[in-house]
């Protein structure tokens, strides 16, 4: 199973680490947050390395949609009412800023990886549907997004008829593997060297000992259990796509779009091909409308001649209150730095993450910092999810103390579930992914079962 980015690009290999060093500061994992933060940190002057478990961009960057968008599903109205219109303002023009930053990098860099300007869409088949969007569009507008409603009979890319959508003007799409190919040119990356733990400024690999003024997790889930207590802040979740071509399939969309009701389709076009999107679910969850079967399903029933030609799944951390986490990990460590819960909106907020981190290291005032600080405190924002995923976590916890040990996750001991549709064992309660015979494929988890 690879993905489209995968199958058209192939990284370089890079050198493990073969010596212990002292360094100003370290990024652990080379997805596309780690090596932003390290691209920037090394703009600003910084002397940084990047340590990466397996290789570049071989984690959740080779499995998105590689949409670069301050679209991020219906959540500027919630965004306003349950954390304030500052906060929501402060979110909308961080992403928002993060779009130019990599236009400015790609000119700049002369990096040619696909990158297209595009509107992106939200749109529904429901009376209620319509009625969430007109509110998102004016909430989004009101932030000072480029945002509006639309009826639903000016869309015409997608196969069947909507009732409405709300239009973002100024998005982008690219290649992931491509761009990130280029970035890291410049940087000091060490393949095939995983991090086992961390203790003030010491990293300990499983090669040789790293000591940094600055540590920065860019890990997609961090693996410290404490400080820091992620697995009490967010859950994981799949999502699936499939590209596909041929009789009846566009070669190219006005946009990129995004269904807001159950079971929609998200579509983009990459290279004369068509990206179908969607069978979201947690995690160690089965749900009738998610994975790969709901979406062959879709895609013969709207284009019953198409050809696929890749099918990839993503994993996505996602935070009780829908803001991602991004500065210090924790009080008790004013030098470890965190990037997670990105939601499915990975390659923007990479970049807003590494903007924020960047400018805390060299001590440059950044205006979203409090915005996406891992220490607020949001209470209503998150009160419902963190009930949900608390409960999840004690099912899991408890059954797990009876499980045999190859079904019992080594992040903190929860049952697994098997995943018979990608062949993997999974864990409901914090996301963890295990291979057949036991092998890590997503963190937090560290080691094999």
């Amino acid at each position: 199973m690879k993905s489209l980015w995968s199958e058209t690009t192939q990284l370089p290999e890079r050198e493990t680490l073969v010596a212990d060093l002292r360094v100003q500061n370290v990024v652990i994992g080379a997805g596309i947050a780690g090596v932003l933060i390290a691209y920037l940190l090394q703009e600003k002057g910084q002397e940084v390395i990047v340590l990466e478990a397996k290789e570049v961009g071989s984690g959740q960057t080779k499995n998105t949609t590689a949409k670069i968008t301050s679209q991020h599903g219906l959540i500027y109205n919630d965004l306003i009412k349950n954390t304030g219109i500052e906060r929501a303002r402060g979110y909308a023009q961080a992403n928002e800023k993060a779009i130019h930053i990599y236009k400015e990098i790609i000119t700049k860099e002369g990096i040619a990886c696909h990158f297209e300007e595009l509107p992106s869409f939200l749109y529904s088949q429901k009376e209620e549907g319509m009625q969430k969007l007109k509110k998102e569009a004016k909430a989004a507008k009101a932030l000072g997004i480029d945002a509006e409603y639309i009826r639903g009979d000016k869309i015409k890319d997608l196969p069947y008829g909507v009732m409405g959508a709300v239009k973002f003007g100024g998005q982008a799409q690219f290649h992931p593997l491509e761009f990130i190919q280029e970035i890291a040119k410049k940087l000091t990356i060490y393949e095939h060297t995983n991090v086992l733990e961390v203790d003030e400024h010491f990293v300990i690999t499983d090669k040789h000992v790293v000591v940094a003024d600055n540590i920065i997790f860019a890990t997609h889930y961090p693996f410290p259990i404490v400080p820091g207590y992620y697995f009490l802040r967010q859950h994981q979740s799949r999502s699936y796509a499939i590209a596909i071509e041929g009789a009846g399939v566009p070669e190219k969309l006005d946009g990129m779009y995004y269904g807001i009701d159950r079971g929609l389709l998200s579509l983009r076009h990459a290279e004369g091909k068509l990206i179908v999107g969607g069978g979201s679910h947690r995690t160690g969850k089965k749900d009738k409308m998610g994975g790969f079967c709901y979406l062959r399903e879709q895609i013969q029933r709207y284009y019953p001649q198409a050809k696929e030609m890749a099918c990839w799944a993503a994993q996505d951390c996602m935070p009780h209150d829908r803001i991602p986490f991004i500065g210090r990990l924790s009080m008790k460590h004013d030098n470890w730095y965190v990037a997670t819960g990105f939601q499915k909106w990975g390659m923007t907020t990479a970049m807003v993450s590494a903007m924020i981190i960047s400018d805390m290291i060299v001590g440059k005032e950044n205006p979203y910092v409090h915005v996406f600080s891992p220490q607020r405190l949001l209470i209503q924002a998150g009160f419902k999810n963190f009930l949900i995923d608390a409960w999840e976590s004690m099912i899991g916890l408890c059954s797990g103390v009876f499980a045999q040990k190859e079904q019992r996750c080594t992040h903190m001991g929860c049952s697994l579930h098997w995943n018979e549709e990608e062949q993997s064992w999974d864990c409901a309660c914090h996301g963890s992914r295990f291979t057949k015979e036991g092998e890590t494929i997503d963190n937090p988890a560290q080691s094999m079962i």
